[in-house]
């Protein structure tokens, strides 16, 4: 489509006559230094196709031919073509029945028989080609030009395209490609859009590729007849006694053997196919070489996984090679997960200096802060990681050990044999906990079946941050420093907290393994050695919807807590109360809501962590009170207010009756029963 002038000029070489492109003529005719011209022509591009034009040194005709892949951004508007060394070429020359020459062998060198080049380099020949050329007087002009060109990513050497013989699997010979897409839909894909990204994939490859030219590999075992290409007509027993031999002596024995060996007489008929096999073939086959070969796997695999990158590489092999061979997918499962990035979302290169070493995180953080980073992160995208990022997680995974620390530390003195209490013995408040394990035992199992380690991550981390440190491990605090030490309230405590320890172990193991192994080791009671030969811990209970405090009523309790909570850092900030302890509250309230409050009696101070907590009618409310309104849709107001009674010093709650008793003028009344008396009687809190 390009328009093209013939341009007469007059240089050393006589009259000379150039067909250049319109709109590069001008940057051509001064890189060749000249300035009088005449453009005695013009014509559409599509009006030269097929003229003749004669080889610059060589005894040959060669035609004009058209392909869009020529542009007008630099040079002539015209480009050498040369089918055996491009693939934009090979393409345009196969349209042009052009013949596929390939005068350059493996070694990078002109063939045998090449004329005026055979035998050097295609980096020798450069210098060599001028020479030619101006011998026949057919160099116009050059230059050196310095331009990118492909190179292998792992040695960084510059690569040459050649058109060679190769091996293929052909995708629609036996209808390997329909096949591969049927059973594609037999397949669980995680994410659900890898399903449509190798089903894309395979709908539009070529013929598979499976040979290569190198020096190492696993060789293609074959024997082809020189004159006609044809394979060995016993090639099936060849390749079978070829393998017993590679068995013994690994893949170099193919490169060992000589022809005749197993050929016989026959063997100057044939060469032997030195090429090897893609090693996508190799990763390929490991479900016929690895999960056969191994008792302890089956076929098919339960999981595959690897990087998104897979669809084009593993996963798609595997599932070429599997269905041509078995006609059924390697895999039930696929998972992809997405590559590692820096905080600004750029890949990590030694280049950028933005690589984060995974043992200096070991070094520094601990193995299972890196283990939790990855659990933690959504790995169907990017994965971006920083020191920031390992920081947090640092804080997240102390937050989840602390939790197990406090755990165990107060199951110091707990023998389960004997100290365990059954359910219904259990305080409220404890059923409660135990239940809120067993919900989130479920919600885990659920997410390691569906691979999505970061809810797991989320849900743990919120239930040691809010369930058991914001709350519930708040307030049992008091039960297990102050009652007695074989008192039912305290090894009602200690029961749940066994019960949630147990369970929790189990949770970590495959995402935080040493962590957990270690809590394994410090849980009281008999255990097998490690937390790995154990299965999910099936001794937590659920809660009865009938039961006194249900799910729902103790969400309104903590919900009332968080209320309170935050007029209580009022008074915190106003420099008038410390701790929670010095402050008495007030409830008002009416209805279901009331109810609740009341049917736990003086216990819900112990809920709220104050020295006193009253609940009245909302029609008694004083006008300073706050108001809120719960989600239940309930009203709920509260005052709160500095305790002007004394702190008693065992368990430092502030109460009318410290000092009532001559002989112990510090302790309150509780604190003295639990001390020198049978103990105080707790049944919810």
């Amino acid at each position: 489509t390009f328009e093209y002038l013939l341009i007469q000029i007059n240089m050393g070489l006589g009259t000379e006559r150039l067909l250049l492109a319109e709109n590069l003529y001008q940057e051509a005719l001064a890189r060749y230094g000249v300035q009088n011209f005449e453009i005695v022509g013009r014509c559409p591009g599509s009006a030269l196709e097929r003229l003749m034009l004669s080889h610059p040194f060589y005894d040959r005709q060669v035609p004009i031919i058209l392909g869009d892949h020529v542009t007008a951004e630099a040079g002539t508007g015209a480009v050498h073509t040369a089918p055996g060394h491009g693939l934009e070429d090979y393409i345009i020359g196969q349209q042009y029945n052009l013949k596929v020459d390939n005068p350059v062998d493996e070694h990078g060198r002109f063939v045998e028989g090449t004329p005026l080049f055979a035998g050097e380099s295609v980096w020798e020949a450069d210098k060599h080609v001028l020479e030619v050329l101006k011998d026949h007087n057919a160099l116009l002009h050059h230059e050196l030009i310095t331009h990118s060109y492909p190179h292998c990513w792992r040695t960084k050497t510059p690569l040459i395209f050649r058109a060679t013989p190769q091996w293929f699997i052909g995708m629609d010979e036996v209808d390997l490609r329909k096949s591969a897409l049927r059973q594609i839909k037999q397949v669980k894909w995680m994410p659900d859009w890898g399903e449509a990204r190798i089903q894309g994939m395979i709908e539009n490859r070529p013929d598979w590729c499976i040979s290569r030219q190198r020096t190492w590999g696993v060789p293609i075992a074959l024997f082809t007849h020189r004159q006609t290409g044809e394979l060995h007509p016993d090639t099936s027993e060849l390749i079978e006694a070829v393998a017993k031999r590679i068995e013994i002596e690994g893949v170099d024995a193919w490169f060992k053997l000589s022809a005749s060996e197993v050929l016989g007489a026959s063997a100057s008929d044939y060469d032997k196919v030195t090429d090897t096999l893609d090693v996508w073939f190799d990763s390929g086959v490991t479900h016929a070489c690895v999960l056969d070969k191994r008792k302890e796997l089956q076929y098919p695999a339960d999981l595959y996984l690897e990087g998104s990158d897979q669809h084009r590489g593993w996963f798609q092999s595997s599932l070429l090679t599997a269905v041509a061979m078995r006609g059924t997918p390697p895999y039930k499962e696929v998972l992809t997960h997405g590559f590692t990035v820096d905080a600004q979302g750029q890949k990590m290169s030694k280049a950028r200096g933005n690589v984060i070493a995974p043992q200096k995180i070991t070094n520094t953080l601990g193995a299972d802060v890196l283990r939790l980073w990855v659990a933690a992160t959504d790995y169907s995208g990017e994965m971006a990681v920083s020191n920031e990022i390992l920081k947090r997680m640092a804080d997240a995974y102390r937050r989840i050990r602390n939790t197990a620390r406090f755990l165990l530390a107060n199951l110091h003195d707990f023998e389960p044999s004997n100290r365990l209490l059954p359910a219904d013995k259990l305080l409220a408040l404890d059923r409660w906990a135990v239940d809120q394990a067993l919900q989130l035992q479920q919600m885990i199992n659920k997410a390691y079946d569906e691979y999505n380690f970061h809810q797991i991550y989320q849900k743990i981390h919120n239930f040691c941050t809010v369930d058991m440190g914001s709350f519930y491990l708040d307030v049992i605090k008091d039960r297990q420093y102050t009652t007695q030490t074989d008192s039912l309230a305290r090894r009602s405590a200690q029961t749940a907290m066994y019960h949630i320890v147990e369970a929790l172990a189990r949770w970590l193991a495959p995402i935080l393994s040493f962590t957990a192994d270690e809590i394994w080791r410090h849980i009281p009671g008999e255990r097998v050695e490690s937390v790995f030969l154990t299965s999910w811990y099936d001794e937590l209970y659920p809660l009865d919807p009938a039961t006194s405090f249900n799910r729902n009523e103790w969400n309104t309790l903590i919900e009332i807590r968080d209320v309170v909570s935050k007029e209580l850092e009022q008074l915190r900030i106003a420099g008038d109360i410390g701790s929670s302890l010095d402050a008495e509250v007030n409830i008002y309230c009416d209805g279901a809501v009331q109810r609740l409050l009341q049917r736990l009696e003086d216990e819900l101070r112990f809920v709220l962590i104050t020295s006193y907590a009253r609940v009245h009618n909302q029609d008694q409310r004083p006008k300073d009170a706050v108001e809120r309104m719960l989600t239940n849709g309930h009203a709920i107001s509260i005052t709160a207010i500095k305790s002007n009674y004394a702190k008693c010093v065992r368990c430092w709650h502030r109460r009318d009756d410290v000092g009532a008793n001559h002989d112990h003028h510090d302790l309150c009344g509780r604190c003295i029963d639990n001390v020198f008396g049978s103990g105080e009687s707790r049944k919810y809190a």
